[in-house]
């Protein structure tokens, strides 16, 4: 593993580029971009992934998205996923650079929330050859009200996110809660889970378990990725299960997607949802049922 650096619209992101064991000077590699959850960084499941998935002969690319990590951009923490997927593009163009990646052999891989980014990447992308997703985190207007206190908590939060976003733009002053609290409701959020409390999972020294942009919010809450299905007319791998978020959505998706190589892997859970979601971001039995299912995915469709 190295550490790189590249450019998306002026910013300076950070990453790391993961190579296969018996890595060859002079060949050349198939190349898969890693996206974790929202709010995470490179050192969480993104760069978990990228590290497995390497070993099975790719070159592969964990990144901080600019206003996290190590990478530059600000509001810090602001999660806006029309930035990320204009991240994910870049660091598409930024592996076509490298004399070690077969330019036409790129795929795209997303756990959670970045799989709602990487889907859409995928379907504008056109150097995006295949993608790949796990414990996928879909929503559209109606779901977003599931978790956010209905369409009053909904409103109330894009509220916040337009009043902080005017500060911003007035005062230079950013406007932020907890990222998580099992005490402080107002918390991006708020409950027992684990893998952002715990120490010896989520909980790293590189991630920021107090500082959410409020002017995420809006951009969040009005994210409908539904409509890129119809255009992802390439190889397509999800895997989910009636335990990780929102099985119904992302069922959805993948029967929207107009490509007919694709495939559903849906693993048998007795966790009730979300709980299962967590286990795919460390967990080694979900994680190594994963990785070995993408990796022979993108052997394929590469």
């Amino acid at each position: 593993m190295k550490k790189i650096n590249f450019k998306s619209e002026g910013l300076n992101l950070v990453g790391n580029l993961y190579y296969p064991e018996n890595y060859e000077e002079g060949k050349t590699y198939p190349a898969i971009v890693c996206s974790g959850s929202w709010t995470t960084v490179k050192e969480q499941m993104a760069g978990l992934y990228a590290s497995r998935i390497a070993k099975n002969g790719f070159i592969t690319l964990a990144f901080d998205f600019r206003n996290y990590g190590e990478s530059e951009g600000v509001p810090r923490s602001w999660e806006n996923p029309q930035m990320k997927i204009q991240d994910i593009k870049n660091a598409v163009a930024y592996l076509q650079s490298l004399p070690e990646v077969a330019s036409d052999k790129i795929g795209a891989f997303g756990v959670c929330a970045g799989s709602m980014y990487t889907l859409m990447a995928a379907s504008e992308d056109i150097a995006i050859k295949a993608v790949a997703t796990t414990a996928s985190w879909l929503h559209d207007g109606e779901a977003v009200k599931l978790f956010y206190g209905g369409e009053e908590g909904v409103q109330g939060k894009i509220k916040q996110a337009q009043e902080a976003k005017k500060k911003y733009a007035e005062t230079g002053e950013f406007t932020y809660i907890k990222t998580i609290s099992t005490t402080d409701e107002t918390a991006a959020m708020f409950g027992e889970y684990d893998y952002y409390l715990n120490p010896e999972r989520g909980a790293i020294k590189e991630w920021s378990a107090d500082q959410f942009a409020v002017a995420t919010w809006e951009d969040w809450l009005k994210l409908n990725p539904f409509p890129s299905a119809a255009k992802l007319n390439k190889p397509l791998l999800m895997i989910h299960s009636d335990g990780c978020v929102l099985p119904d959505y992302t069922k959805k998706y993948f029967n929207e997607v107009t490509s007919e190589n694709k495939e559903l892997v849906w693993v048998d859970t007795e966790m009730a949802s979300p709980m299962h979601q967590f286990a795919f971001y460390d967990q080694e039995e979900e994680v190594t049922l994963a990785v070995d299912k993408t990796s022979t995915f993108f052997q394929e469709a590469l």
